[in-house]
């Protein structure tokens, strides 16, 4: 589909390569009176961006400040350089922390923005100086699906939707109401331009100056110039089975939860024009929980029971960060001799008598008896027996480790405190405690008893949210060589650049906040060219 206003040629000011978090670039360039085109691979709009939460980790903006939230620069740098370091420049975190403020002060200018809303979700490294436990996340408001008229069926679906084949629902919600509302104020600008079904082929390169791209269209080869520059905001290159295999041997594309188009196009596309590049064997790491006959589920942490290795052992607090937790696992499965993929989550009946658990679990799909225990048993994903030592032979684990950590976890839940791993401690641990276990249990809600039969056993695998390493930029998202120099002409941001954070996730909405902020600078220093 061709979306274009205006259309004479194929000439334009700025082209963003991607249509996710991208779209605040292009927003930001359309709204400074920049002829903007953004090219998509796939036939909808809105990448991995319109699958997620829509969570934004930005300190300091109005949203924050309207719930009294205490978050500004200041207080968030000592804890982006704490848990940061030296894996990535200090400048892009200072330019991040700089222009989040202002970005969202003049996306609320638009009237289909609306006003985001502050969520308190806690900060994922709760020990590092700086950290907030009552969170710095906010979110888009939800939209009415109407609000799009003709324009509804370019949105890509929530993840569960687009999956199960079921209607999304009448509202917007999440990542999907953050791109439609995006989309309908790039639309408004009328300066703007879509084409959808257009992959990326290359850059094109005149006197070592990024012009424009080449493209694929209607199954022809098509040119399209940049006057300004060319951002790539195309996510990361999670669905590209031989990068997978070179950076990151122990996952699989088939566990991710990227955008189907992410094989890493753009990010190739830059390289092959000499950007250089950082931390490819990252990504957001997330735990996936095996499903009959689809992609893992993406959740943030178990509700009960506990995680075991190959050799029945617990190995790590599996309330976790999702990140943290993925990160973790990978550790353990390159650490050790025995196997933690998949890993082995271990509980009882009271998982399926609370109501709670499975109803409305952290991150899942929302969509009736999604989690149907007879389906699950029938594919194999799910084991069931009347013992705890029935159940190690099932998933062939020793059962005296099982049934050894399982009674001390026991003892852990009835003293409240769990010795081993801290499970509860953090606030991330108590965030959604609602979820957690049956609370008369014991004092600590997210320790619940594993002692009433039947006994269950789920798997566990190293799922992402898309890959994170990519083209190495400067603080205005401009590409940069090997030598440090920049590629005029050419910008990155979200999955396709080399990450503000490094290898850690700060908090909820750490990727789509950052993904939009570049997108804004690279925005930003094209209106302020007068190349």
């Amino acid at each position: 589909m061709k979306l274009q206003k205006n259309e004479t040629e194929d000439v334009y000011d700025v082209i963003v390569v991607g249509s996710g978090a991208g779209l605040v670039g292009a927003l930001a360039a359309a709204s400074r009176g920049l002829r903007t085109l953004v090219i998509e691979k796939t036939e909808f709009i809105g990448g991995t961006t319109a699958y997620s939460g829509s969570g934004l980790w930005l300190p300091g903006n109005a949203a924050e400040l309207r719930a009294g939230v205490d978050s500004g620069p200041d207080q968030a740098r000592p804890y982006l350089d704490a848990i940061v370091g030296d894996d990535a420049p200090a400048a892009l975190r200072e330019a991040f922390l700089k222009a989040g403020a202002p970005m969202i002060d003049e996306l609320e200018s638009h009237s289909w923005m609306g006003q985001f809303y502050w969520l308190g979700v806690p900060d994922y490294f709760e020990k590092a100086p700086g950290s907030l436990a009552r969170g710095r996340t906010i979110f888009p408001e939800a939209l009415d699906r109407s609000a799009l008229g003709d324009l509804e069926p370019l949105v890509r679906r929530p993840q569960w939707a687009e999956r199960s084949g079921a209607h999304p629902g009448d509202v917007m919600t999440g990542g999907q109401a953050l791109i439609a509302r995006l989309l309908l104020s790039f639309m408004e600008t009328g300066n703007g331009a879509i084409r959808t079904n257009t992959p990326l082929k290359q850059l094109v390169v005149e006197d070592g100056r990024v012009v424009g791209v080449e493209a694929t269209s209607d199954g022809e080869s098509i040119t399209l110039r940049a006057r300004r520059g060319v951002i790539l905001a195309a996510g990361g290159y999670e669905r590209n089975a031989e990068f997978r295999q070179k950076y990151q041997p122990e996952v699989t594309g088939e566990w991710s939860q990227g955008a189907p188009g992410n094989t890493g196009d753009a990010l190739f596309a830059g390289m092959e024009v000499g950007a250089a590049t950082d931390l490819l064997e990252e990504a957001w790491f997330a735990p996936g929980l095996v499903v009959p006959n689809e992609r893992p589920v993406f959740y943030t942490s178990v509700w009960s029971g506990i995680w075991v290795n190959d050799a029945g052992e617990r190995f790590m607090n599996e309330r976790l960060p999702y990140d943290r937790s993925g990160h973790e696992i990978l550790r353990a499965q390159r650490n050790s001799d025995v196997s933690h993929i998949p890993v082995h989550w271990v509980f009882d009946q009271r998982q399926f008598d609370n109501e709670r658990a499975f109803s409305s679990p952290p991150v899942a799909p929302q969509s009736t008896d999604w989690f149907d225990i007879d389906k699950f048993l029938e594919a194999g994903v799910l084991q069931r027996a009347d013992t705890l030592e029935e159940l190690a032979e099932l998933i062939g684990v020793p059962a005296g480790t099982l049934t050894k950590n399982v009674a001390q976890f026991n003892e852990y839940a009835l003293s409240g405190k769990d010795e081993a791993f801290g499970r509860g401690d953090a606030p991330w641990d108590l965030n959604i405690v609602n979820t957690c276990g049956p609370h008369e249990d014991g004092p600590n809600p997210c320790l619940g008893l594993i002692d009433k039969a039947p006994y269950y056993a789920a798997q566990i695998v190293l799922s992402d949210l898309g890959t994170k390493g990519g083209l190495k930029t400067d603080d205005h998202s401009r590409v940069l060589r090997e030598d440090g120099s920049v590629i005029t002409g050419l910008y990155a941001s979200g999955n396709t650049m080399a990450p503000m954070t490094g290898r850690i996730y700060p908090g909820a909405g750490g990727p789509v906040g950052s993904s939009m902020v570049f997108s804004y600078l690279a925005a930003l220093d094209m209106a302020d060219s007068n190349d």
